[in-house]
């Protein structure tokens, strides 16, 4: 059985019995059709009645009360149109999600499972779920996802001030010392509000906050209201250490503690509430082993063949270790990388995983001063010596790639929404249902 009991109910679909009512022939089939064309593209019904199944399953396991089905229905609609706009859009600018790519995805999921992918329709079949059916579907996921990537996350932009005050704060905030698990509502602006428009989404969202005051289930009414891509999954965004939280829940929740929901905030693009599900203290410091080396590189092409290639870098090693040459100028003359040629060869310190395993077990070998015998790698022949070992705390390297993604994660949320509600203006919809 798959351990990963989200992805078995985001799956399960394909095989459960039917669960909302459909129209049906005279022999009990369900009658496919049309629910919505979307530009040049279409929404099915089947589609409708498997995506609305997967979020009853959800709700189901995760105990959370559903709106009426009517509500509940329309949601689901939106949802798949927006998905079949943005799918549309990937395959007009040619993004594919190659097989080699969802293979690698699936072993991840496999290993997770303590099994191979050789395994997984077996594995699957445990559990109901036809194998192209799954990878089918996985493929959608991780291309929308790449396509996020692409148009919206890579775009987005950390200025040097925006770190620097991010790590000023990291210092002092309780937010960086702990991990939470967290919910979220977001009510968006319209592009080009009014005053009177943010007026009214900002009292849409107080009159939200004040019916979870008073006792409303905040995930029923992320379901209801929220108009983030968590909203059919009660505004769950999981678990996430303070240094990762997006940048624009810090002060909100700096002086929260498990339970409590922060009034309505707002950002460029939209109001927000969010709840801590739980918390838990994540203080750490990190260090790790550094090696300091500089190489020799020679690579074999249509003039120079693998075994004079392996020959200059003998011949190099010769100059330097017997004849007493300088290894930077030698490397300078000989060496093919052209990155660190002009630096005499110099890779700088580099922690574990930086080289390719054959250089890196040659590195291990070594003693610091020592030059390597001629080895190759996928590059080339190579020498290299190792000029120094230590260990590094990268807490502070850490940190400024902490604050980068909180910052950027703090950004992505507004600008997806800004990104699917143009596109989503920008498209034809005709409702058929």
């Amino acid at each position: 059985m798959l351990k990963n009991k989200s992805l078995i109910a985001f799956l399960a679909v394909l095989a459960a019995p039917a669960a909302v009512a459909d129209d049906l022939s005279d022999s009990g089939a369900f009658l496919d059709g049309i629910a919505a064309i979307v530009n040049e593209g279409v929404v099915m019904r089947s589609q409708l009645r498997d995506e609305t199944r997967n979020i009853i399953l959800q709700a189901e396991s995760n105990g959370i009360p559903l709106p009426p089905a009517d509500i509940l229905r329309e949601q689901v609609m939106e949802r798949l149109i927006v998905k079949e706009i943005q799918l549309q859009r990937a395959e007009r600018i040619g993004l594919e999600v190659s097989d080699q790519m969802l293979n690698t995805v699936i072993s991840n999921i496999a290993a997770e499972n303590g099994v191979t992918l050789a395994d997984m329709p077996a594995l699957l079949a445990e559990d109901g779920i036809n194998y192209q059916e799954f990878r089918a579907g996985l493929r959608e996921e991780v291309t929308l996802e790449q396509l996020r990537r692409i148009d919206v996350a890579q775009r987005i932009r950390v200025t040097r001030r925006e770190l620097e005050q991010c790590l000023i704060d990291l210092e002092t905030n309780v937010v960086a010392n702990s991990e939470y698990s967290l919910s979220h509502i977001l009510i968006s602006i319209p592009d080009s509000a009014t005053a009177a428009q943010i007026e009214e989404v900002r009292s849409s969202a107080q009159a939200v906050y004040d019916e979870i005051m008073a006792g409303a289930d905040f995930r029923t009414m992320a379901i209801r209201h929220s108009e983030s891509s968590t909203a059919l999954e009660g505004g769950s965004l999981g678990w996430r250490p303070g240094e990762q939280v997006p940048s624009i829940f810090t002060d909100a929740l700096a002086p929260m503690r498990t339970g409590d929901v922060s009034e309505p905030f707002r950002t460029r693009g939209a109001f927000h509430i969010i709840k801590v599900d739980n918390m838990r203290s994540a203080v750490e410091q990190s260090t790790i082993p550094q090696v300091h080396t500089r190489h020799i590189l020679v690579t074999p092409d249509e003039i120079i063949d693998d075994q004079t290639a392996r020959q200059q870098v003998s011949d190099a090693r010769r100059q330097i270790v017997d004849e007493g040459e300088p290894f930077e100028e030698i490397a300078r003359l000989v060496s093919n990388d052209p990155t660190t040629a002009p630096l005499g060869g110099d890779l700088d310190w580099a922690g574990p995983g930086t080289f390719v395993p054959e250089f890196e077990r040659m590195v291990d070998g070594l003693e610091v001063g020592e030059v390597s015998e001629p080895f190759k790698t996928p590059f080339g022949w190579h020498i290299v010596e190792l000029l120094g070992k230590r260990v590094y705390d990268n807490t502070e390297d850490l940190k400024e790639q902490n604050c980068s993604a909180r910052i950027r994660q703090g950004k992505l949320a507004d600008e997806t929404q800004l990104w699917i509600r143009r596109m989503r203006d920008e498209a034809f919809v005709d409702l058929k249902i």
